[in-house]
């Protein structure tokens, strides 16, 4: 096991590509009309039926308190609707409107060819190295979350 000190270096790496890696989406989602988190939601809400904002919260990277704001700014556009949901008489369904989704088919496969120019800069050696060893990463997370959530 690594000393205590001695991950800093590869969380602070972590750190600064995952804001690297912001830094450089958001440019080119705010090209596109949309904030990153009103991206985050078409993206996640594109091709499926809709999503209770619990659902939607969790498959997003957004706050439950953002996350309000974001779907009220997305239905003044016309890009989504509330719907009651069927399975809770209280609750709500959030999904695209027609012209949600026609913006989903335009704007996701555009920004999935923006970052494609970045990782096509990888030698694919290179790419299956950084996703293996983020994949030990997040499980190491994942199971110190799941060891600490046990009585």
């Amino acid at each position: 096991m690594p000393a205590q000190s001695s991950f800093l270096p590869l969380l602070r790496e972590l750190v600064r590509t995952y804001q690297a890696f912001e830094r450089h989406s958001a440019v080119h989602v705010l090209s596109l009309g949309l904030t990153p988190a009103q991206f985050d939601v078409i993206a996640t809400l594109g091709n499926t039926a809709g999503m209770n904002p619990k659902q939607l919260g969790l498959k997003t990277l957004i706050t439950k308190g953002t996350l309000t704001g974001v779907v009220d700014r997305l239905l003044a556009k016309g890009l989504v609707r509330r719907l009651p949901d069927p399975s809770d008489g209280r609750g709500q369904i959030v999904r695209l409107t027609p012209a949600g989704q026609r913006l989903f088919e335009q704007v996701f496969p555009a920004h999935g060819a923006h970052l494609h120019r970045v990782f096509e800069r990888l030698s694919a050696q290179d790419a299956a190295q950084a996703e293996r060893s983020l994949r030990i990463l997040r499980t190491a997370f994942e199971q110190a979350a799941a060891e600490e959530s046990t009585p």
